[in-house]
């Protein structure tokens, strides 16, 4: 059996700024995640300065690639207009390996599959034990969904479902783009080209008001590839597109139960206009490390539920 101080489940941004805030303060911690990292993990990959900021990091000290936007070009049913912007885009394949190493904290690949509460604290899969637990593995999180949901269920109106793709390709337009609300999606497309050639292209949108309409994520994939295609964005390239979900900030429901912390897409706080996850993933990281280190309060406040001030760079 092995024994530590904290376990946290998945080696994401929520995770790894958990475990480098512990190992900062002389916590035993250990982090158990069902992949091997670097993993490949499409995203668009927005990063304000306020999220590197906490992470005690700058574009500079930053070792792997990344770009900074000043202005995004969007579309907003129709009318194109350009934002003024103060944002950052990182690959996850990248910015996450390289969070989880810096953290310091022993990491081991493994899927979790039963969690049992004990007298003082937590065991996994008959192997490993803490008295602290920290739920950080994304949507489907086996703490959230072992220790949480039967109680607090998620709201199905908070749902988005994602399709994207991230590939190479250099002959690339370098203006970072957006689509809101075009055919009748209830989300937005994107258009996010990467450091060193890489390309993130993507459709989001809500669930339950695509459902209620009829309509499918994958027709409008299939108009966002026809866009790229008119707009010479994206020509002769064969998508391999991936879908992922993920629930919206709602601040309903709970997100510690005795010792068990929920942090990131596990306790559902990406921003509610653009779906934005990672900097609510790190702040919320970090105050579960907080909470344990000092047995203070964890809290959403002050986590940003919106993100438009930081991405126009009104409040990062």
């Amino acid at each position: 059996m092995i024994k530590k101080d904290v376990l946290i489940i998945g080696g994401g941004p929520a995770g790894s700024a958990c475990a480098w805030r512990l190992k900062q303060n002389g916590a035993d911690c250990l982090v158990l995640d069902a992949q091997t990292f670097p993993r490949f993990k499409p995203c668009a990959g927005w990063v304000t300065p306020g999220c590197l900021r906490d992470l005690a990091l700058t574009p500079e000290s930053y070792p792997h690639g990344l770009v900074t936007f000043r202005e995004f070009d969007i579309a907003l049913r129709g009318l194109r207009f350009q934002l003024r912007t103060h944002q950052h885009a990182i690959r996850r394949i990248e910015f996450d390996d390289f969070l989880l190493r810096r953290s310091g904290a022993a990491v081991v690949q493994h899927a979790v599959k039963v969690i049992r509460q004990l007298d003082g604290g937590y065991e996994v899969d008959g192997e490993y034990q803490a008295r602290w637990l920290v739920g950080a593995g994304g949507t489907h999180c086996p703490v959230r969904r072992q220790l949480y949901d039967a109680e607090w269920p998620r709201s199905a109106d908070a749902l988005v479902v994602a399709q994207e793709d991230e590939f190479y390709y250099p002959a690339r337009d370098e203006r970072c783009r957006l689509w809101f609300l075009q055919n009748g999606l209830p989300g937005y497309a994107w258009y996010v080209p990467k450091a060193n050639g890489w390309l993130n292209v993507g459709v989001g949108g809500m669930e339950a008001q695509l459902k209620a309409k009829g309509d499918t994520l994958k027709r409008h994939w299939n108009l966002l590839v026809k866009q790229l295609e008119q707009d010479g964005l994206v020509r002769g390239y064969e998508y391999h597109p991936s879908g992922h979900s993920y629930y919206l900030r709602r601040d309903r429901g709970e997100i510690r139960r005795g010792n068990a912390f929920l942090a990131g897409d596990a306790a559902g706080l990406a921003t509610r206009d653009m779906g934005e996850g990672i900097h609510p993933a790190v702040q919320s990281g970090l105050r579960a490390a907080n909470a344990i280190l000092t047995g203070g309060e964890y809290s959403l406040r002050g986590i940003q539920g919106l993100s438009l001030w930081a991405l126009i760079g009104v409040s990062t």
